[in-house]
């Protein structure tokens, strides 16, 4: 199954100062940490969706070698727009599925991909990672539910897909690190702390 890892780094991030993926954090920032997790063998493609000062970000973001870089003009109008973004980077690929990760989400395990890759790889037409009754992330979408995303409204987002279609979900249980959202200067302390814990 060759699959790809879309990394959805839009928005303008006005709760931490100006975009999220020139946050610095490690070594790097939001979006090289991202771009990070999805370094690995049985990941075909990384493609980084960029919307508010694309420009900026992408000269500043520090991004590794290989990953793709989109813009997506539509990023105020919501996630989903960098989802469809994705996607359209992602069809002439070949891919059989993609993984869709916010860049918000920075702590998330290898153990974590590795079960949602699994769990896609056994026919899963979506798999979700999940903690304590919580979905996370990355989710993942085998081709079979690209269509519904495309069809999904702005004001849901691609949760609707998942609420519409639950005999399409498979709950991948992992750990707290799928459930990580930095979207306030506490939250980035705390994410920075936990990144120092680990090395």
């Amino acid at each position: 199954m060759r699959v790809a890892a879309i990394v959805l780094a839009a928005g303008e991030g006005r709760r931490l100062g100006g975009p999220k993926a020139l946050v610095p954090l490690a070594d790097g920032t939001f979006a090289s940490v991202a771009a990070s997790l999805f370094d690995r063998a049985d990941v075909a493609a990384r493609v980084v969706v960029l919307g508010a000062q694309a420009e900026r970000v992408a000269k500043a973001a520090g991004l590794p070698s290989g990953v793709s870089v989109v813009v997506n003009t539509r990023w105020a109008e919501g996630m989903l727009t960098s989802v469809w973004a994705g996607l359209d980077a992602a069809e002439p690929l070949g891919v059989d599925a993609v993984l869709l990760h916010p860049v918000d989400n920075p702590l998330v395990a290898a153990a974590t991909v590795t079960a949602v890759l699994e769990a896609l790889s056994r026919g899963a037409v979506i798999a979700v990672p999940s903690h304590g009754g919580r979905r996370g992330h990355p989710a993942g979408f085998a081709r079979a539910a690209w269509p519904a995303l495309r069809a999904a409204a702005l004001d849901r987002g691609a949760r609707s897909v998942l609420a519409e279609r639950p005999d399409w979900v498979v709950h991948v249980p992992a750990g707290a690190d799928c459930l990580v959202d930095v979207d306030t200067p506490e939250a980035l302390e705390a994410a920075r702390r936990a990144i120092d814990s680990r090395n």
